[in-house]
């Protein structure tokens, strides 16, 4: 990473939308900022902005990927509960993880959050911030605890930032910074960049068409042309058969399923639509059977939490790399 992105942050997130910026005339930092910060600060994304007084203590994350980001960045001494995963948490986080408290299976209803005492709440999607979870953010903030949504989770399908690894990279700089940890950040990008790199190089991909099949029976929610497939599968030289569809994700029939006959197939693995229950249909039925891939067994297994623009994406494409080597 060069020494200039790690000094554009600011201009670079009001450029996307979104600020974070050190409010002119703030009084002296408190006990709780670290020498050299300028507090309070605004984190904005999704049309709301959150103001926050000093790096925050008792963070509460809402889903599994802004779990991972502050997991990532160090920062479990720094939460008092997390709740809702997709899947399981990678090893190398696991033991930083098993060390937060576990707040809630999936969202935690408002009277909840607020028994963990958080000063901030930090949620993957807008769901995060309903009435029956944490509540809406201007109601958090009239109770002192900051807050941020991530820029890929505003809902109908509506970032507040084109999905890029740029904006996933900004994103965790927003929390870095909230958390005045933005070395840590900029480690975590310098280590996916070597690693994007390296795919750009080899080219793991090169010349396969991919279906990428995230869940649906009756159709198919397919990775689509502006998300977080569409990042992997460009990152690894494959084709994604369906990358005109707009969006992250999307409902294809199964008519031109067969019709692009795919020559893998990434399955996402969640624990509501299971890799294994997905090779079943595929294999059990009698048009899609006949698929290529299907005959092949030419399938990619990937945690769902590494298909979603976020701090695990860079390793779900060494992953889904990795994996097409091993196709042949």
């Amino acid at each position: 990473m060069t020494s200039s992105r790690r000094t554009r942050i600011l201009p670079a997130l009001l450029a996307l939308p979104l600020a974070l910026t050190a409010c002119g005339g703030a009084p002296e930092p408190d006990a709780k900022a670290v020498a050299g910060s300028d507090y309070p600060v605004e984190a904005s994304s999704c049309g709301y902005t959150s103001t926050i007084s000093a790096p925050p203590e008792r963070a509460v994350t809402m889903n599994q990927g802004a779990t991972e980001v502050m997991l990532a960045l160090g920062l479990q001494d720094s939460m008092a509960g997390t709740a809702y995963l997709d899947d399981a948490v990678p090893a190398k986080w696991k033991a930083a993880y098993d060390a937060v408290d576990v707040l809630s299976k999936e969202y935690p209803d408002n009277e909840t959050l607020l028994e963990a005492d958080p000063d901030f709440v930090y949620g993957s999607y807008a769901s995060a911030f309903g009435d029956g979870a944490a509540g809406p953010q201007d109601e958090l903030e009239k109770l002192g605890i900051g807050s941020f949504l991530s820029l890929f989770g505003c809902g109908e399908n509506k970032p507040s930032a084109d999905v890029s690894f740029d904006s996933v990279w900004d994103e965790i700089g927003t929390v870095a910074h909230v958390f005045d940890v933005p070395e840590r950040a900029a480690a975590l990008e310098d280590e996916q960049e070597q690693a994007l790199a390296d795919l750009a190089s080899s080219r793991p991909g090169d010349g396969l068409d991919v279906f990428w099949f995230d869940s649906g029976d009756k159709t198919a929610f397919a990775g689509a042309g502006e998300g977080g497939p569409q990042l992997i599968l460009d990152a690894v030289g494959a084709t994604n058969v369906f990358a005109d569809v707009e969006g992250g994700w999307a409902d294809v029939s199964w008519e031109r399923v067969v019709k692009v006959d795919p020559d893998v197939i990434v399955l996402a693995d969640a624990s509501w639509s299971t890799a294994k229950d997905k090779i079943a249909m595929l294999e059990k039925d009698p048009v899609l059977k006949n698929l290529r891939a299907v005959k092949a067994k030419a399938y990619v297994v990937l945690p769902f939490s590494e298909t979603t623009p976020g701090v695990r994406l860079a390793d779900g494409a060494v992953s889904v790399g990795a994996q097409l080597s091993e196709l042949g």
